[in-house]
């Protein structure tokens, strides 16, 4: 049966290694200096931002209307939530009118597109703007195969220092 001991809060993993051997610890590289406590604070902190910025894009809304005026849209994430329609609309035929209306949408899709774009790019910079990927999805394909290999690597060096540590310790 694994019998866990739970050391002191903010050691991190060296002090914590420490206290349950009585050992100090060498030749961890950056692993033995993690504070868990400082990495907790620090996704919470992140968490709060994303509800921050999730409740900033509910207040969103795209707004367009066509060059004579006569078609005016709101559109928010949940679709379309306004449609105004001129009374001289009436006059057009009903396929002018449906042509006015579909493209009124797209402008007003767009415009919330890109108000949901730079509150991305304010939150997580540029280059972090996961918007940027919206009109080119090769690219966000690569960042993703990307991300896969770095955490492929990543995680083949994680468990080969913890089987290296858990043969140190004899667990």
């Amino acid at each position: 049966m694994q019998k866990w001991l739970l050391a002191p809060s903010g050691v991190g993993v060296a002090g914590w290694l420490r206290w349950k051997t009585g050992q100090s610890m060498t030749g961890f590289g950056n692993f033995e200096n993690i504070d868990v406590d400082k990495v907790l604070r620090g996704a919470g902190e992140h968490f709060a931002r994303v509800e921050e910025i999730q409740k900033g894009m509910a207040a969103l809304v795209g707004r367009a209307r066509d060059e004579d005026g006569l078609v005016t849209v709101e559109y928010t994430s949940g679709g379309l939530s306004e449609l105004d329609l001129n009374p001289k609309a009436m006059r057009l035929s009903s396929g002018e009118l449906a042509e006015k209306i579909k493209m009124v949408v797209r402008d007003a899709a767009r415009d919330l597109q890109e108000q949901i774009g730079t509150v991305m790019g304010e939150a997580f910079g540029e280059e972090g703007n996961p918007m940027r990927y919206a009109d080119d999805p090769d690219a966000a394909l690569e960042q993703i195969r990307e991300a896969g290999a770095a955490y492929d690597r990543t995680f083949e060096d994680v468990m080969g220092e913890l089987d290296r540590i858990s043969r140190r310790l004899d667990l």
